[in-house]
């Protein structure tokens, strides 16, 4: 019996058939028929034939029937129904491994890597962290303290972290073919981040739907320069379609990867600050020539969400182009890939965050402000609530003397632009009181202080602090 308030578990997985989750508490692994509303212990012995599990720290096909998996510096295959493992490559070797997720800042046993549609080809890297710097961290502890090591780029480093990219055929003709992209090895570095590992894929790699070819981002160590290249799978021929440049830095802020190809049109989708504000242009796939821009205006393309290629239609997330509205709310759009039609699909004043359905028709909308309960709604593709999901109740965070922050906006130092923050007071404010300020900001390029505009009963220590008698 559980507290349907206090579940013991975070995350679930739904069956294909959707009449049952499987889910981890209490230090085991349940099935619930969520049609019976029962549970029971679900069976960890494999029986005979039943699929053998996973690795630790692999990443899974498509078709689900394969995962792979470092070993010895190595890339390996497990075929899930029957276990057999195989090598895919050979010459991996210390600090030159294959799918190697060490960022310096960041590391993990888990492979990065990108599967093919199909299930058939792997896009990775051979990571070279050869003559790059050793970090030490030793831990404090009772006892004997333990010592950590692993390659670090350091400032004044002559050698960074260096990606050769490959691609590993595991069907076919002569299989596992490792084949490997003929261009000299890219700088450990992504679009979106300082790392190329987004999740459980690479950053800036997309495959073509028919696996034939990879398209990729190749970026510089300090993000003024990004090539756009496409790489044939069967070969490792890379064609470079374009380079793009600039003073300060090239780089999405939503942290996810925002071009797209449509081979069957043979064309791309590529996002661009170009013109000062993130947009999205279209550009011809084989001469790497520009079409044109799609999106315009104010405000940034934050995020694209879903192409709709038969319909040439980009629905996408996008902020500070609704005027008079606080430019870090998100909103949600569609318009056409000839810059058409525009139109806003979430037309409340909030912060909107959005879950498409698998085949497309929907969205799960939730949307809120710092000052407002989210309100979590379903919509069709043209914004209209087919139905209201939850309302979210602040009646008992209230009653405890809890107070939301109080959005403001002043001018920065050049007395022109606004900037839009948030003030946390103390529940028992004494307007006869002078409180100390603390000027909390993060001023990087990809996100702020203040975080998300949606409702949160605690951002960090900004309201502990505030309790402290802070403004």
């Amino acid at each position: 019996t559980v507290d349907p308030n206090r579940l013991p578990f975070q995350t679930f997985d739904l069956a294909a058939d959707g009449k049952s989750i499987s889910l981890t508490a209490s230090q085991r692994r349940w099935r619930c028929d969520i049609v019976a509303y029962t549970c029971a212990a679900a069976d960890t012995t494999r029986a005979a034939g039943a699929p053998s599990p996973a690795p630790r720290n692999s990443s899974a096909s498509p078709d689900g029937k394969r995962a792979a998996f470092i070993k010895d510096y190595n890339l390996w295959v497990r075929d899930l129904a029957s276990g057999k493992e195989t090598q895919l490559t050979t010459d991996g070797i210390k600090d030159f491994g294959y799918a190697t997720n060490n960022a310096g800042w960041v590391k993990s046993d888990s492979p990065v890597l990108t599967w093919s549609p199909d299930s058939k080809k792997i896009a990775t890297f051979q990571h070279d962290g050869r003559g790059v710097s050793d970090m030490y961290l030793v831990s404090t502890n009772v006892g004997a303290p333990t010592l950590q090591a692993w390659k670090y780029p350091l400032p004044g480093d002559s050698v960074i972290f260096r990606v050769s990219r490959v691609v590993i055929e595991i069907d076919g003709p002569g299989a596992p073919r490792v084949v490997r992209f003929q261009m000299p090895p890219d700088q450990h570095r992504s679009t979106v981040s300082d790392h190329i590992s987004c999740g459980d894929h690479i950053c800036d790699v997309l495959w073509y739907p028919d696996a034939s070819a990879v398209a990729f981002v190749s970026s510089s160590r300090d993000h003024k320069h990004a090539w756009m290249r496409v790489a044939d799978a069967n070969t490792g021929v890379v064609r470079t379609l374009f380079e793009e440049t600039t003073t300060t830095q090239i780089g999405d802020a939503s942290g996810s990867e925002n071009f797209r190809v449509l081979p069957a049109s043979n064309e791309l989708i590529w996002w661009s600050e170009r013109e000062n504000w993130g947009q999205l242009y279209l550009y011809n796939l084989t001469t790497g020539r520009l079409k044109q821009r799609i999106t315009g205006g104010e405000g940034n393309v934050d995020d694209v969400q879903r192409v709709d290629s038969k319909g040439r239609t980009i629905y996408f997330v996008g902020g500070g182009k609704e005027v008079g509205r606080d430019p870090y709310f998100r909103h949600f759009y569609r318009v056409g890939l000839d810059g058409k039609g525009q139109t806003l699909l979430t037309p409340e004043n909030a912060n909107h965050a959005v879950a498409l359905s698998p085949d497309g028709k929907y969205f799960v909308d939730t949307y809120s402000t710092p000052t407002t309960t989210p309100v979590t709604v379903l919509r069709d593709m043209n914004g209209k609530v087919v139905l209201e999901l939850e309302r979210a109740d602040a009646s008992k965070l209230l009653a405890t003397g809890w107070r939301p922050p109080t959005p403001v906006t002043m001018k920065a130092r050049d007395g022109k632009t606004d900037i839009y923050g948030l003030v946390f007071t103390p529940s028992k404010l004494d307007s006869t009181k002078k409180y100390p300020i603390i000027d909390y900001i993060y001023p990087g390029p990809q996100s702020g202080s203040v975080g998300s505009r949606s409702f949160a009963a605690a951002r960090g220590d900004h309201h502990a602090l505030a309790e402290l008698g802070f403004v």
